[in-house]
């Protein structure tokens, strides 16, 4: 069993908003990455999607993107991102899922044999360029329900097993400074954590080690509309 991750798809089956606006690069960007998840993945293997799947504003329109992935192999495990506004509920998102091999997290955990997969939508962290004082109560709310996620993992976790955080924002600024993330991944003993969210000329390092973690950025221009295997 092998794991990959890819973030920021904003796929627009339903919804008219085509990503090649944002540059050539995107032009046909949902068909590259298909041919490469294709290539790479078997169906015992799981695909982490870290956030902004979709820009349907309906659930109808999110869930018409999500199933778009059906076709593809391997479990598909997702987390919210910030334009996901069609992520109305995780009741019904999960009751909308296609067939079995989608999972949708929110400020819980997932386990597949010996590795455990935690997930929440996370926030912009002080140090990040986007962020203001009006940031800081949703920043503290975010960690609290990762608080909770952790919760939910020790009743899962067994000696061994491999601990994943799945997350769309960054846990950290550029210059990569402690966060309220950053501490509760160290103090849970979290191996790897995958997120997405910045796009174009926004930089961040691909992978990062830091404290005993591996960090993966996956945003799906970043890493060239391909998969990124982290285990």
């Amino acid at each position: 069993m092998k794991i990959y991750a890819i973030s920021d798809l904003h796929l627009s089956g339903l919804a008219s908003k085509p990503m090649d606006v944002f540059g050539s690069e995107w032009e046909g960007h949902f068909e590259k990455i298909k041919s490469d998840w294709r290539e790479k993945v078997r169906s015992e293997d799981i695909v982490l999607l870290g956030g902004d799947t979709s820009w349907g504003m309906k659930l109808e329109e999110g869930m018409y993107d999500v199933a778009s992935l059906a076709e593809l192999p391997g479990k598909k495990v997702f987390v919210r991102g910030n334009h996901d506004f069609w992520w109305s509920g995780i009741t019904r998102v999960r009751a909308g899922a296609p067939d079995e091999s989608f999972y949708f997290l929110q400020n819980d955990c997932v386990r597949f044999g010996n590795v455990v997969i935690a997930g929440s939508r996370g926030w912009t962290s002080p140090g990040s360029a986007d962020f203001t004082e009006h940031d800081n109560a949703l920043y503290l709310r975010e960690a609290e329900r990762f608080r909770l996620a952790f919760q939910e993992v020790k009743k899962l976790r067994e000696e061994g097993d491999t601990l994943v955080v799945l997350m769309h924002y960054p846990p950290m600024g550029i210059k990569q400074e402690e966060t309220l993330f950053t501490r509760l991944f160290e103090e849970n003993g979290v191996d790897k954590v995958v997120f997405g969210h910045l796009h174009g000329a926004a930089y961040f390092p691909l992978r990062l080690d830091k404290n005993g973690i591996r960090y993966y950025l996956t945003s799906c221009d970043k890493t060239k509309f391909s998969l990124t295997e982290i285990g």
